[in-house]
Formats: structure tokens, sequence, C-alpha cells
């Protein structure tokens, strides 16, 4: 067996093609392998049925059979894991040893006024996770954690209860959210319910004017502001907290750590809690996530109706499209989900300017249409979706953008156009705006040629899977956790021969 190596032009420019790389770890074998040093003591080594260091690198290279390749990326891969657990426990040591300033009493009256305010009752799972919370918050370290549970699950309700109990500590927080589609529908949810138990809350985002954004920004740090809503536009320098007690973070994956950081330093070890839209993986969970403490939330809200999900190939778009007509005149509204914005010279997919022109002209024409995308200016983005909330309008073509936190109980139907370039997390996420309310709900899944072996696979799954946990282990087994969360995005090391489903 020969090692091919990966080459550029630059190296081979000056003699290190791939048979030039061969001369020179032939060389390295040969001369120098009795300095390599190893980390992992010898008893721990046999006990893990692992290779020497030394051993490993030389059969990922000179393999004398197809065997000796993966004896030799498992000992890498125990190193590679190692190293990141280390870097995850040391995190975790410090946190742990941090005393914050601020201290919290037992939940008083604004916390039971604004559970006792809530048009629907709490779940068990929610309750739960609830009291976790605010255990954590009467710890005298900064509370690090992370909630996650099913998509629809309602953990943002679960986030306002802990706001609700840092204002009532006299405490500022900041609840910051990727996209301002999403944080304006967390303000324009929770604007009302928190005033009514005497908290002012306030939404600061990039797209207001300037002088508004002042405005509020001046609240903030005056303190007239306790919950600050936001965008990435929170963690600006113009903007500073008199108090900040707590920091809640949507999505969390979405943001870089520099990002996560940077709102964070804007209090003195406040506390913080993350969310992620679908579950987690335990196996992800346990190494990127080790050093925060993780609630979940497995049940959904009563009431919700289970969703039929099926995919079907772009031969049976006519169809498709027929059967969201018929759907529209029982009553219903229709998402129909674009990969893009507009006709690309790049990439030969259906792009939701294009089809809103068509379908408008041909099978929709009858039906009120409405188009939103992330390009659009916020106030006509925010005019088409609250017409679609309110039954104005009758199918939504969108981008991705509504992802998370759309929420229109009366929309039984979802097209996903391009479902194979989809991840599986993505494509649960997508099914979660629709059964939000009483009718049942359908998702059809709209699949182009070519569709790969694995596309097929990740398609049949989503079709015959609800449960987002299981979803979530089946992605990270068909994508790995770089793609699925952004490893190096998180702050730790990429992971090269590292498999966390299986090692």
């Amino acid at each position: 067996i020969i090692p091919v190596y990966p080459q550029t032009a630059e190296l081979t420019k000056i003699g290190l093609n791939s048979k030039g790389i061969r001369r020179l770890t032939s060389f390295i074998f040969e001369h120098l392998s009795d300095r390599w040093t190893d980390p992992l003591p010898e008893p721990e080594r046999e006990n893990l049925s692992l290779c020497p260091l030394g051993d490993a690198v030389r059969k990922l290279h000179y393999p004398e059979t197809r065997e000796e390749i993966e004896v030799g990326r498992r000992r890498m891969a125990f190193d590679e894991l190692l190293l990141l657990q280390y870097l995850v426990y040391r995190n975790k040591g410090k946190k742990d040893a941090t005393v914050k300033k601020h201290s919290y009493a037992a939940p008083g009256d604004k916390v039971s006024a604004f559970a006792e305010g809530l048009t629907f009752q709490l779940t068990q799972d929610q309750r739960q996770v609830a009291s976790e919370i605010f255990t954590d918050l009467r710890k005298t370290r900064p509370m690090s954690r992370l909630l996650h549970g099913e998509v629809g699950s309602g953990k943002t309700v679960v986030a306002m209860l802990a706001a609700v109990y840092a204002a009532e500590n006299n405490l500022q927080v900041a609840f910051m959210a990727p996209t301002e589609i999403l944080v304006e529908q967390h303000f324009r949810n929770w604007q009302k319910p928190l005033a009514r138990v005497g908290i002012q809350a306030a939404l600061l985002t990039s797209s207001l004017r300037a002088a508004k954004r002042r405005e509020v920004a001046e609240r903030i740090a005056a303190g007239e502001v306790t919950v600050a809503f936001g965008t990435h536009a929170l963690i600006y320098d113009y903007v500073s907290f008199q108090r900040l007690g707590l920091v809640i973070i949507d999505e969390q994956h979405r943001f870089g750590v520099e990002q996560r950081g940077r709102l964070y330093a804007k209090g003195e070890d406040p506390d913080l809690l993350v969310m992620t839209a679908t579950p987690i993986p335990r196996t992800l969970a346990l190494t990127l996530y080790g050093d925060l403490d993780i609630s979940t939330i497995r049940t959904l809200p009563p009431g919700r109706q289970p969703v039929r999900t099926v995919w079907r190939t772009e031969d049976k778009a006519a169809k498709v499209y027929r059967y969201v007509h018929d759907e529209v005149k029982r009553g219903g509204q229709a998402y129909m989900i674009y990969p893009l914005i507009e006709k690309s010279d790049y990439l030969d997919l259906q792009n939701v300017e294009e089809a809103f022109d068509t379908l408008t002209r041909g099978v929709f024409h009858d039906l009120r249409v409405g188009l939103v995308h992330g390009r659009m200016k916020a106030k006509e983005r925010d005019a088409v979706l609250t017409a679609f909330r309110e039954g104005k309008v009758d199918i939504l073509l969108s981008t991705t953008v509504i992802e998370v936190g759309i929420d229109n109980p009366n929309a039984t139907l979802l097209v996903i156009q391009h479902a194979e370039r989809f991840g599986l997390a993505q494509l649960h996420q997508l099914r979660g705006r629709v059964g939000r309310g009483e009718k049942p709900a359908t998702v059809i899944a709209l699949a182009y040629q070519p569709i790969s072996e694995v596309a097929r696979k990740r398609l049949e799954y989503f079709a015959a899977h609800r449960d987002g946990f299981e979803i979530a282990e089946a992605d990270l087994e068909l994508r790995g956790p770089g793609e699925m969360f952004g490893v190096r995005q998180s702050g730790a090391p990429e992971l090269r021969l590292a498999r966390l489903g299986k090692d």
C-alpha cells in the first residue's frame, strides 16, 4: 500500500509532489522514529488496546494491511478526543472556580404572576427544566447551561421564566437571537406578558434607524430596560448595561465564540443560558458541550398534531402544486421553501423570486401568495409575515430565513424544494413550522436529480422518523460533527480522525 499525499501547485514547484513528500516521510521513519515520545503511559495504553503513538503514525502512512490503517486511526482519534476533553473540562474548572457578584433570592411574586398569566399550561418537562435553571441561578458560581429539546417543545417560555426571575432580583437580561425575524417575533410575543408584571423590554436590531438605536441603547445603559432583545447589534461597543445578570443566546451555534464572548463581557460574570433549535446528539453534547450543564425538553405541548411527511421527486412537482392549491381551498395555509433567493450562474436550483413569478401567473393565479427572503427590508418582510399569520396570505414562498421561530398555527402544509440539499436536522427544523395548531399537517420534501445515495438515505429517514433526538443522532452519523454544528465555530479543535458517533 503506497500513500498518496494531497498536492498543490506551490508544493509541486518546490519538488513536494506526492512522491517528494513520500521521500521525506520515509526518511523521518527511517532515521527519527526512535525520537517519538508517547504522552500516554503504557499501562493505560494496554488497558485501552491502543498501539504506541509512533506505530500509529507509521501505520497511517505506510500500512502493511488495510486493518493497520484502522489501528493507527483509532489511536490518533483517542489523542484528539483526549485533548478535546481536557480543554472542555479545563474550561469548566475555570467557570466553577468563579464567584459571581450578584445573587438571587427565592422566586417571588413576579415569577408567580408571570407563570399564572400564561395562556397555556407548562408541560412537566418545562416545569422540571425551569426548576433546574432556578436552582442553578441561586448558586455562587455563574450558571453555564445549555437548553435543548424537540422542535416546538417550548424552550423560549422557560428562558423567559429565567429572565423574569433575573428581573425580580434587579438584574438586566440580554436575549440575543441570530436573525431579525426570530428576535422580532420573540419581542412581539413577550413584550406584553413582561409588561404585565412590570418588566420593561426593548428591541435592538441593525435595521432600526440610527436615532432609535441610540435611544434604545441609552435606555439599556440607564437601566430603564430590563430585558433587551436583539440580534448581534447587542454586542456593538455603543451598547452597555447597568447591571447585566443573565445572558440568553438562542440558536447559539449560529454565533461565533468571539460574538458570544463580547456579549458576556458586558456584565460581571453574568449567568449564561444557551439554546439550540434542534436536539443535540448525546455524544456531541458530552464532548463539545461538556463544560455546560444540560437541560432537555423532550415532550411537546398538548394538542400538537403529528405531521405526516413524504418525499417526492421533481417529476411529481405539478401534482404537488395541485395538492397545495386544493389544501388552501380547504382552508389551510402553506409554506414553500426554496434554497436560493434569485437565479444563480453557478447553481442550477429553483429560486424563490422566479418561482413567485411563475406560480402566481400559473397554478396559484387565484390565490394570495406572499414572498419573504433575507434581503428584503425588515418593514416589508414583517408586513408579509403579519399578513400570513392573520390569514390574509394563503401561500408563503420563502428561503430558509423562516427556518426557526415562525409561528402560524393555521399553517398545515410545507413544501421543501431541493430537499436533497438540506441536512436532516435542518429538514426536521423546517418541519417544525407546521403542526402547531389543531389541524393535521403534511410536509412534502421535493428532491431534484441527481440524488446521491446519502441524500436518498437522508430523505427516507426524514420521512420515516419524527423524533428529533433520533434524527440528531442519524444526522451526526451521516454528516459528522463539524458540518452539523460548526466545530471550529464552537472554539474546539477540529477533529481530523475521530468520529464522534463511533469513537
